[in-house]
């Protein structure tokens, strides 16, 4: 049975998203495909290529994202996403989809024209560096003749690559969206920013439907984009949901992959 995994952004509340693959392992629930945005993607591709949840933790944790070495200049960011090739290049034995175990869509999106494009084959570093490149935050990444930044501008649940290749599919969301109270839209930028989470929440939540488990960890809303010193917090929250989604799911999952395979 082919079994998809859809990885949505969600900054640091991604590291959620390995709590999820290790809970999804310990049912013994294997999967075939990959697609994810932002920082689903990179740890979809870290997934991918067959690193343990545990390396991909520690990976996450031990990349020091605003140091001043990473400072852009001349840049539209403050941050400048190629620095971090270096980093991507000590964890990937090559700089090629061809490494990778299971089959991995990377979603970006092409500032230049406006689209969303999806990588499959080719070079796997400069895709997954621009994929999570947050606007303003991180400088986009110039490859293929595009400059190319966050998936998750134009696709922040990317299941369409999913849906004509696999028999099931899980997804994994850390962006769910909390009531606030009117004392934080004083300002015309948390207006902006709250439209855009809005905006976000709405286009991905249109798309749940298309999976067959869905693992939304609530507790999320109490946490940032760069709540990047709770990251401990932030993976149990990812694995306590997913445990507990599978323990009333997981027998029709199983019950769906006996099915395929009469």
């Amino acid at each position: 049975m082919r079994t998809g995994l859809v990885l949505s952004g969600g900054g640091a509340r991604g590291v959620a998203q390995i709590g999820i693959i290790k809970a999804l392992e310990e049912h013994g629930i294997e999967i075939t495909h990959i697609s994810g945005s932002s920082a689903g993607a990179i740890i979809g591709a870290m997934y991918a290529y067959g690193a343990s949840w545990e390396q991909i933790l520690k990976f996450f944790k031990s990349v020091p994202i605003f140091h001043y070495k990473r400072y852009a200049r001349n840049k539209p960011g403050f941050i400048d996403t190629i620095k971090f090739y270096n980093d991507f290049a000590n964890f990937f034995p090559e700089d090629n989809f061809s490494i990778l175990k299971k089959k991995l869509y990377v979603n970006t999106t092409n500032l230049i024209t406006g689209h969303k494009e999806i990588f499959e084959s080719g070079e796997l570093i400069k895709p997954l560096l621009a994929s999570a490149s947050i606007p303003g935050i991180f400088t986009p990444v110039s490859f293929n003749e595009g400059l190319y930044a966050d998936g998750g501008i134009t696709n922040n649940f990317p299941v369409e690559s999913l849906i004509p290749e696999c028999d099931t599919i899980i997804g994994g969301y850390v962006n769910p969206l909390k009531n606030i109270q009117s004392n934080r839209l004083r300002h015309s930028y948390q207006v902006i920013t709250r439209a855009y989470q809005i905006s976000l929440d709405h286009q991905c939540r249109r798309k749940f439907k298309k999976c067959d488990l869905l693992i939304v960890p609530k507790e999320l809303e109490n946490y940032g984009l760069f709540s990047l010193k709770t990251m401990d917090a932030i993976f149990n929250i990812g694995y306590n949901e997913a445990k507990m989604v599978l323990k009333e799911k997981a027998t029709h999952l199983l019950s769906k992959k006996g099915e395929n395979n009469l």
